[in-house]
């Protein structure tokens, strides 16, 4: 972990509460699909925490969904603005386990993180399936950046506006080797229960500190409760333990 100053270089909408931002500045850390910066926001005591979209040299681009005062905030930003990021936390998707066919599967701002995975993953020549779930077809982004790595990508939405009507479980393929996920935490259950492999989940969740210090995000496993921030986001199939 380290604290470095970027500078925005595009801040724009690309659906309805959704942003996409571009940073200039000292990515190095930042090589591992998964991970996430935690970004000051001037006036406000915590820090916000950001999953990484992509890393491509000095530039760092995230989206974030605004659902309060610091991400509305960030909503307004300008071109050239600096802003403080503590880079690289979390420890990020284990590539190694894909196999030849893995299966990404993201709902709403849980699609970001993937983004990334599924570039490294077509830089080895895996066969990538994509499913991509929003609640209805004006919330869709980045269906056209996932088909132009190479990926196969199908498309739901909770009202049926486009794509395939339901939930990402709803369109999970039955032949992949092995699947990675985010998303709210009520969609990585459902995954978790219909999927018939092994994979690995990436968990959205309110921060204190953002790197372990204060407890504050914390997932029950199989050997006993492990922090978010710290030990994750990303977890294995296996050692999540949630009550039916």
């Amino acid at each position: 972990m380290k604290e470095s100053v970027f500078r925005i270089k595009e801040n724009r909408k690309i659906a309805p509460l959704t942003f996409l931002m571009v940073l200039e500045g000292d990515c190095a850390g930042m090589d591992r699909p998964g991970q996430f910066v935690n970004i000051r926001i001037e006036g406000l005591f915590l820090r916000r925490p950001i999953s990484v979209c992509d890393v491509r040299g000095d530039e760092l681009t995230l989206i974030y969904k605004t659902v309060g005062k610091g991400t509305e905030a960030m909503s307004r930003m300008s071109r050239g603005q600096e802003l403080s990021l503590l880079t690289g936390l979390g420890n990020g998707y284990d590539l190694t386990k894909a196999g030849d066919a893995p299966l990404l599967l993201g709902g709403g701002v849980g699609v970001p993180p993937l983004y990334l995975l599924a570039r490294k993953l077509r830089q080895e020549g895996k066969k990538v399936r994509v499913v991509l779930g929003f609640n209805r077809a004006d919330e869709i982004f980045f269906e056209r950046e996932f088909t132009e790595l190479g990926c196969e990508v199908t498309v739901t939405t909770v009202d049926g506006s486009a794509g395939i009507q339901g939930f990402v479980t709803d369109a999970i393929p039955e032949d992949y080797s092995y699947f990675y996920t985010c998303g709210p935490e009520p969609m990585l259950r459902a995954v978790k229960k219909a999927t018939g492999t092994s994979g690995q989940f990436s968990f959205e969740e309110r921060m204190g500190c953002g790197f372990g210090a204060c407890m504050g995000c914390t997932c029950r496993t199989v050997t006993g409760y492990k922090r978010i921030c710290k030990d994750g986001p990303v977890l294995e199939k296996e050692e999540i333990l949630w009550e039916d």
